[in-house]
């Protein structure tokens, strides 16, 4: 009961972080906004930064019993959000990415919400040996950073469309250059793409018996996101591909990733009532 108490309220911070983000690109003139008001930009960080410390303690809470590590569908989707918003939190303080606060903390908060109304400690839990510790880890931060990434190509897109359509709302005056986002993009894009690779590595190490634990299925939508990001990281240096080309890339990496974590766990768990690894 605690600990849905605490997620309801680390929520509601997140909510309360999102409003006051809306109430900055809604400004006549969001960069004046945002110069002239610098408290409400230090307020947003603030409550965002209550919400990630709560946040962080229920998944450690959830992630790590007394008898060993729970490593299901929710708590594992809840442990992500924490990550990528300390990610994204952190990043903040030196990068100009406040704009995806806009949609990760909406998303985060009904996580929680979710989470409070459903999540059940199990019954039993697993022990964890350190190699196959390591691939979790490094699997959940490379899913994370190219999480983050997925955002940015939403926002990139975004502003796309509105430069080709001489648009100007009040979301783009916020926006940094299009040349800025890029190379927001693909510097999270590298080291996400360099943590996946050391994770499948260390998946194809450490994980015994892929097809038992009925993990084929996993394995290859993550090598195919992976081969969908080698492409991209390959034509980014090579043909210098940018805009729309990279967008779609950056969407369709994310897309398999999304169905190798979230949708092999919702197909175990949820309809098969299988648990799973990791």
């Amino acid at each position: 009961m605690a600990g849905a108490t605490l997620e309801i309220a680390a929520a509601i911070l997140y909510l309360c972080a999102f409003v006051l983000q809306v109430m900055t690109v809604r400004g006549n003139d969001a960069q004046a906004t945002m110069k002239s008001k610098p408290s409400r930009s230090l307020l947003t960080l603030a409550l965002a930064a209550m919400a990630l410390l709560i946040h962080l303690k229920l998944s450690f809470h959830q992630l790590v019993g007394d008898s060993g590590f729970d490593f299901s569908l929710l708590p594992v989707s809840v442990a992500l959000f924490a990550v990528i918003n300390l990610i994204v939190i952190t990043s903040c303080l030196h990068q100009p990415m406040h704009n995806l606060f806009l949609l990760l903390f909406p998303a985060t908060a009904l996580a929680l919400v979710v989470s409070a109304l459903y999540y059940r400690e199990p019954a039993a839990t697993r022990i964890l040996a350190p190699g196959l510790g390591a691939h979790i880890l490094l699997s959940l931060v490379a899913y994370s950073l190219l999480t983050v990434a997925a955002l940015e190509a939403l926002f990139l897109a975004y502003q796309n469309r509105q430069l080709h359509q001489h648009h100007s709302s009040v979301l783009m005056r916020i926006l940094p250059p299009l040349q800025t986002m890029e190379s927001l993009l693909f510097s999270v894009l590298g080291t996400g793409f360099v943590l996946l690779t050391l994770a499948l590595i260390t998946g194809f190490v450490f994980v015994e018996d892929l097809l038992a634990q009925h993990l084929v299925h996993k394995t290859v939508f993550s090598l195919l996101a992976w081969l969908v990001y080698a492409i991209l990281m390959w034509g980014r240096f090579k043909l210098g591909w940018r805009g729309k080309i990279a967008t779609y890339w950056t969407l369709g990496g994310f897309f398999a990733l999304m169905l190798a974590f979230w949708g092999s766990k919702f197909v175990l768990e949820v309809l098969l009532s299988q648990p799973t690894s990791g």
